[in-house]
């Protein structure tokens, strides 16, 4: 171990100052707002300039309604639930919440959709406590989606049970974690099974409609989740998801039927509001987290069960489809919380942010002010002034609330707002409620006119829209305390961590003789500069959320300049013209490959039947595609296997030779699952009895008796061999076909064809590395390293990345993966599968695959001393993780100057989290590779020449 340390020293002190940087640094940069533990009460509003109504039974707003159904159909996009005739073109999808439409058609006054904007990111748990809360999403909080702490922050649910509602809760499981011992009844069922499509819903509606008959509740939430999973398994565009959204149309028949044969005079919903509605939208892949329109962009669907008069069209936003009789007003999803409230009578949350939605309130609201009036004409006149009256004193006692709350959270804050924000704050809410006195007073004059008393409401409550929109803006641009100075210190440790790891490439190539210059002139080297200007360009690429958003496609195109590069030097000294070549066309692939991988079907029958043949233009029946599809993959299994049998037979013995003999095995086993799983072949009989979770939970114990194996036996058994570079090959290739099969089996069919590429890619880089060095004749000693094959290398971990269906986005996690060979969701062995599944190609196999480039000779520096080898595997690590660590810290100093950028948290941030977990993740795997691959190199070498290094 002594010559271990004498290189391990530089890793342990480099991962140690970047775990320091990172947590320093995502102190300052995830420091969320300040949750404060105050919460809302009944009599906080004799301390506003408010009136309250004069009946007793009401607290801060007189009930509107007597009950609340309020129906949660996770990720509902909005063109699920609007008409088709809003869209540019009609879509399968669309139209199948049939029953919706009709509502909103048939009863436009009482009935709408709404389209709702969600704030991202646009985790479920971020949303839930977004719209219960009433405040804008906290970033740090995606990492507790798969374990959600219970909120503490004052919110809906919370105000419901402190003023006496009852409240019934079924389906998702989320919300007994967010709200324990909240709910008078409840009926949780596991969320995180995104192969499950039915338990969830089935419970739901096992329970809502027989709830709809009892009267021991005053609110029913049931959060139904088949569209989630059916969009993260198999896209928006599929059978499932059809069958899902007429599942939903069917039950939501059957719900509004219900209600509205039970909301006549006396009924028990005579005075009921139901609400249909998502927390969040999904792409067409299924996904969703980030910031795009599809993901941001849900729908409520409101309905009162009386007639109602139109709104005011100074208030509606509706934009109709005559042809339909169809009108949909937007809302944010930001005012959900305080406008339910507000119908039911009880206070605010306290750290609300959002405004009454005016639309949304005279759904419900109208119900007590008008008797049977549908119109606004001769005594409607009268109501239409009381209700102003009435929605204008709701709005003050929404802005009060706001402004109460930025005054305590200013005063309690380390930070929050400045001092100039703060002042236009009071300025806008001065001059809103300036007026108020004059106005409210209006209500006491009966015998005025109205002439003059439906202007000055009107102007009272654009006054308070004003202040409150105001108030949320500059909350959703300025939110975050952003600690500069924790910042500043974690960059700064990050910076010094990069002089660490300089000073020691440097020292290494200053202690033993390894240069990095040209051997001609003693000049920098060409590959040196190429490699720095690259490096140089993907950094400063960070800066832009359009390069991040194609960083896949960039990574390809650098890594093809490269090829092109080498390619040109190929020709120049006439050797390795075939490498050269395969190699860009490889990059190429590659570049098909990452424009496949956004779709996450990658190499799967759906996938090709549905895009048959848009790669080349070519016209292939969609049966080719899917024997290609099925068949393919199967196929680069068995050259994996032959490669790897080909290498026992030829160089492998003892525990390597049983640990490869296990790969291909598993390789065998993986080849059966899949043709289990096929469209073409109908093997399932054959393997009845067996379940679909053997195989893979059989992959991964044969894993890990290989990686047992692998780190046990040398402890006790020390090889003797003096051929480094063979035993090196022989560590690399028992190392890499252990973690490979697991890898593969989580990735599906994409997998053994990437793992195919980046062999073949692995061997070109291989065969190429020093073509651009002159050659030096009797110069044993000196080794002349370049380091373009090790950013080649990590340009190709970034492209396998995004061509395995991955992105830097939560979005981008194959969640599905994750139940391979599970039914049921346990945190720890799902948390691992996902890890592996992400990192397993780009980081797991890239870091314990760096050795190729020692194992193998290179044809243009053929002299090397085999005490160098050790010295040039440990120099391929540290330029490989200084690459690492430089796109790493780029992308935090990116995230420091675009830190108020408007896609900070749904782009910039996930970018961030993403890549200092892959920098931590590539150290501890260098650490790891290090001490199995330098474990007895003392023997081979001499612990005297190790010596001379340090």
């Amino acid at each position: 171990m002594w010559g271990w340390w004498r290189f391990g020293k530089w890793t342990v002190l480099i991962m140690f100052l970047h775990i320091i940087s990172i947590l320093i640094f995502t102190k300052g940069f995830l420091l969320t707002r300040t949750e404060l533990p105050h919460s809302s009460h009944c009599s906080d509003l004799s301390q506003s300039p408010c009136h309250s109504s004069p009946s007793s039974s009401s607290c801060w707003t007189k009930p509107a309604v007597d009950r609340l159904i309020i129906i949660v159909l996770d990720a509902l996009r909005f063109d699920f639930v609007a008409p088709s005739s809003f869209f540019e073109e009609k879509q399968p999808w669309m139209d199948k919440l049939e029953v919706l439409q009709r509502m909103a058609s048939e009863n436009p006054s009482s009935a709408k959709i709404f389209k709702a904007i969600a704030d991202p990111p646009t985790t479920s748990l971020q949303r839930l406590k977004g719209l219960t809360t009433g405040a804008l999403p906290t970033f740090i909080d995606v990492g507790n989606s798969f374990g959600a702490p219970a909120i503490v922050e004052d919110n809906f649910i919370n105000q419901l049970i402190q003023n006496g509602k009852r409240v019934v809760m079924m389906g998702d499981d989320t919300w007994t974690q967010l709200f324990p011992n909240h709910f008078n009844k409840s009926y949780p069922y596991p969320s995180f099974n995104v192969k499950d499509l039915n338990t969830v819903d089935n419970g739901c509606i096992e329970h809502l409609l027989p709830s709809l008959y009892q009267q021991d509740w005053d609110v029913l939430i049931a959060h139904f989740l088949g569209v989630d999973h059916a969009g993260h398994i198999h896209g928006v565009d599929s059978t499932p998801m059809i069958k899902k959204l007429e599942q939903y149309n069917a039950v939501l028949e059957k719900v509004i039927k219900e209600l509205q044969n039970q909301s006549g005079p006396g009924k028990l919903h005579e005075n009921s509001l139901l609400l249909v509605m998502g927390d969040h939208g999904q792409t067409l892949n299924g996904d969703h987290g980030g910031g795009s329109p599809e993901e941001v962009e849900t729908s409520i669907f409101a309905m009162s069960f009386k007639d109602l008069p139109s709104l005011p069209s100074e208030f509606d936003s509706s934009s109709c489809e005559p042809s339909k009789n169809i009108c949909i007003s937007s809302i944010p999803q930001l005012d959900f919380a305080v406008t339910v409230s507000s119908l039911l009578g009880v206070p605010f949350p306290f750290g609300s942010i959002g405004r009454v939605n005016p639309e949304l309130y005279a759904l419900a609201v109208c119900t007590w002010n008008l008797d049977d009036d549908k119109t606004w004409n001769n005594q409607g006149q009268t109501k239409l002034e009381e209700w102003l009256q009435n929605y204008a004193n709701v709005l003050c006692i929404n802005s009060w609330q706001v402004k109460r709350y930025i005054d305590v959270y200013s005063a309690s804050s380390v930070i929050g707002f400045s001092s100039e924000d703060l002042f236009h704050i009071s300025d806008l809410y001065s001059k809103a409620d300036e007026n108020w006195s004059y106005t409210k007073n209006l209500s006491s004059y009966k015998h005025g006119s109205s002439n003059t008393s439906l202007p000055v409401l009107k102007r009272q409550i654009v006054a308070y829209s004003n202040f409150l929109s105001y108030v949320a803006e500059l909350a959703r641009s300025k939110w975050t305390e952003f600690n500069l100075k924790r910042m500043g210190t974690g960059i700064g440790i990050m910076l010094l961590s990069l002089y660490c790891h300089t000073l020691a490439i440097k020292k290494l190539n200053k202690s033993y003789g390894v240069s990095l210059l040209s051997s001609r002139d003693s000049g920098i080297s060409f590959g040196l500069m190429l490699t720095f200007f690259m490096v140089l360009i993907r950094a400063g690429s960070l800066l832009s959320n359009s390069y991040i958003l194609k960083e896949g496609k960039a990574a390809n195109f650098l890594l093809a300049t490269t090829g092109i590069m080498t390619l040109r030097y190929s020709f120049m000294k006439n050797k390795m013209l075939i490498e050269a070549a395969i190699f860009l066309l490889l990059t190429f692939i590659f570049r098909i490959a990452i424009e496949v991988g956004l779709y996450k079907q990658a190499a799967t029958s759906q996938f090709m039947s549905s895009s048959s043949s848009w790669m080349l233009g070519i016209s292939i029946s969609p049966s080719l595609w899917t024997y290609m599809a099925e068949i393919v993959p199967i196929l680069a299994l068995i050259i994996l296997g032959y490669f790897l049998y080909k290498s026992i037979s030829s160089c492998c013995w003892g525990i390597p030779k049983y640990v490869i003999m296990g790969t291909i095995l598993s390789y065998f086993l993986i080849a059966l699952h899949w043709i289990s799983e096929s469209n073409i072949l109908d093997l399932a009989h054959f393997l009845k009895g067996f379940g679909k979770n053997s195989i893979p939970r059989t992959v991964y114990a044969i894993t890990l008796v290989q990686l047992s194996l692998l780190a046990i036996v040398p402890i006790f058994s020390k090889e003797e061999t003096s051929n480094c570079r063979g035993s090196l090959f022989v560590k690399m290739m028992s190392i890499l076909s252990a973690c490979s099969s697991t890898i593969i089996i989580l990735q599906g069919k994409q997998g053994a064809l990437v793992a195919l590429g980046s062999l073949l890619a692995g061997y070109c880089m291989m065969r190429l590395q020093g073509i651009e060095k002159h050659t030096v004749s009797g110069t044993a000693g000196i080794s002349i390293l370049g380091p373009l094959p090790v950013l080649q290398w990590s340009l190709l971990a970034v492209c396998l990345l995004f061509a395995s269906g991955h992105w830097c986005a939560f979005d981008g996690l194959r969640y599905g993966a994750a139940f391979v060979g599970f039914d049921e969701f346990i945190l720890i062995p799902q948390a691992i599968l996902l890890t592996i599944d992400t990192f397993g190609f780009s980081h797991i196999l890239s870091v314990f695959g760096l050795p190729l480039f020692v194992a193998f000779p290179s044809p243009f520096n053929q002299t090397e001393h085999k005490s160098l080898f050790p010295i040039k595997l440990f120099w391929i690590f540290m330029v490989y993780g200084l690459i690492t660590a430089i796109t790493a810290t780029a992308t935090i100093l990116c995230v420091t100057i675009q830190r108020r950028h408007l896609m900070v948290w749904g782009l910039f941030a996930p970018k961030f989290v993403f890549d200092v977990v892959g920098l931590i993740l590539t150290d501890l795997l260098i650490f790891v590779a290090s001490i199995y691959y330098f474990d007895g190199v003392e023997d081979r070498i001499g612990n005297a020449k190790l010596r001379r290094l340090w």
